[in-house]
């Protein structure tokens, strides 16, 4: 018998709430730039304080020790599936984030515009961060000029910003590639290829791809500073198992990016829309707090600070969820769980292996004696360093929702 298997026998039916925050990339570490502090140390969280007074705290892996995980994997692990066995490609959780129904065999990508010199080198891998706005007229453009690749359709959609979702559809396809994003600047953009070279499903796919770059790059060739595109994360959406089935909970996401709602509905949690602010996103959570069992609310900007090492930028977007907090306690959930999905250290700018700590508050987490949330107080307390992917069964242990296992 599998873990799985042993905690699927022993779950038992409650009517307990569960709610997962996600301070994306909050983990940070301390560096004598930084004063020694994270900043969870240096910023002002009143209400965390409070809760952390009455909560079991430890820190968390995401993947293994010493492995950077991209988001995808982080949540993954959060939502309690294995990242090594789940992998999932980026385009599929940005596509499924914009909505669009993935079919069988679709190949789907996550897009950048990009700058390119007369050369084809990279100059600026995102554009100068185009507005959305300038990023809807292009796909809109590229829509109406490039609508088959031979005898596949081709899906394109803008998300936020510089960002946009291209999928193929047609038969024969599988994924993943390698990525047509050199990942820095001074370089061309590569050729991809089929990460399984004996496939011919995706050297199909492969083919697609270049037939596709060979297609658009002329349609906006002309424009600035958007004149090129990166492709990356190509592949097809696997099979996993739903989080209802798996867990015997409703979920439902409130999230305002579309890759993390791409997450979300790839588990099956019904995306709850409309929110743009931490604020909005926990009055949403109050609306909805009889019709689901699960929250995951996700808040991206403490890893958006982290990637441009902004230190004061990272504190106040702690201190901006922490102010609203009080808002979700008012039907505080019976299990309530607080973290990131990886850490994200200002000196490093960029996703790291560092632990990140994680908060758990119900009647049954008692208190380890702990007056804030911090990497530091984490260290020291009672959940330990664990794989994220247990966070999930530790939550349904503090709702009481496991039998006792043997005699």
């Amino acid at each position: 018998m599998n873990l799985d298997t042993l905690y699927s026998e022993l779950t038992l039916k409650t009517e307990a709430k569960l709610a997962l925050i996600v301070l994306d990339g909050v983990g940070d570490i301390a560096t004598r730039e930084q004063r020694y502090l994270t900043p969870l140390e240096a910023a002002k969280t009143p209400n965390l304080d409070l809760l952390s007074k009455d909560s079991a705290q430890g820190r968390m892996l995401p993947v293994a020790p010493g492995i950077t995980p991209g988001s995808g994997p982080g949540h993954l692990a959060l939502f309690g599936y294995d990242p090594v066995e789940f992998q999932v490609g980026r385009g599929v959780i940005e596509a499924l984030g914009l909505g669009i129904e993935l079919k069988a065999g679709d190949v789907a990508a996550r897009a950048n515009f990009c700058t390119l010199d007369a050369k084809g080198v990279v100059t600026d891998r995102r554009a100068g961060r185009i507005d959305t706005a300038v990023c809807e007229e292009l796909c809109k453009l590229l829509s109406q000029k490039v609508k088959n690749i031979g005898d596949t359709e081709v899906i394109i959609k803008p998300g936020k910003g510089h960002r946009f979702v291209v999928v193929f559809r047609g038969k024969g396809l599988e994924g993943p590639l390698t990525d047509a994003d050199p990942h820095r600047e001074g370089l061309t953009v590569p050729t991809v290829k089929p990460v399984n070279p004996k496939s011919i499903k995706a050297k199909k796919a492969a083919n697609l791809v270049a037939g596709f770059y060979k297609a658009a790059l002329p349609v906006i060739a002309q424009k600035k500073p958007a004149n090129g595109f990166l492709l990356r994360g190509i592949a097809h959406q696997p099979a996993i198992p739903s989080f209802q089935d798996r867990y015997g909970l409703r979920p439902g996401c409130i999230a305002v990016y579309p890759m993390y709602k791409g997450l979300a509905q790839l588990v099956g949690m019904t995306k709850l829309e409309g929110p743009q602010t931490i604020a909005e996103q926990f009055e949403r959570y109050l609306a909805e707090y009889d019709n689901y069992d699960y929250f995951f609310i996700h808040f991206k900007y403490t890893d958006m600070y982290g990637e441009d090492g902004n230190f004061e930028a990272k504190c106040k977007a702690i201190e901006e969820l922490d102010a609203a907090l009080p808002i979700l306690l008012r039907k505080q959930p019976d299990v309530l769980a607080i973290t990131g999905d990886h850490s994200t250290p200002c000196p490093l700018k960029g996703h790291s292996w560092h632990p990140q700590p994680v908060l758990v508050h119900s009647a049954s987490s008692g208190s380890d004696k702990l007056d804030r949330f911090t990497e530091t107080g984490a260290n020291n307390g009672s959940l330990g360093v664990f794989e994220a992917k247990y966070l999930i069964r530790l939550m349904q242990a503090n709702a009481k929702m496991f039998d006792k296992f043997g005699a």
